[in-house]
């Protein structure tokens, strides 16, 4: 896994624990820390914007994990 898919990887995980906030205390960490409690603070924006392209880099993680699953069955010596 390369560096960039590793921060992308953190990223997710921290928007992750973020909506878990948001979903059972009401509370916006991010928007807490870098906005000032409200989502429209400028350097909350950039976290959340980075979260979101962190996500769309995270899916070629998924989708190469299935395709060494898939190739590594395909190449498994079958008992017969």
């Amino acid at each position: 896994m390369s560096w960039i898919q590793r921060v992308a990887l953190l990223l997710v995980i921290i928007g992750a624990i973020n909506w878990g906030l948001i979903g059972l205390f009401q509370y916006d960490l991010v928007a807490g820390l870098f906005g000032g409690g409200e989502q429209s603070g400028a350097f909350a924006r950039v976290i959340y914007t980075l979260v979101g392209i962190s996500g769309l880099i995270t899916i070629s993680i998924y989708f190469s994990r299935a395709a060494e699953t898939t190739d590594a069955t395909r190449e498994a010596p079958q008992n017969q």
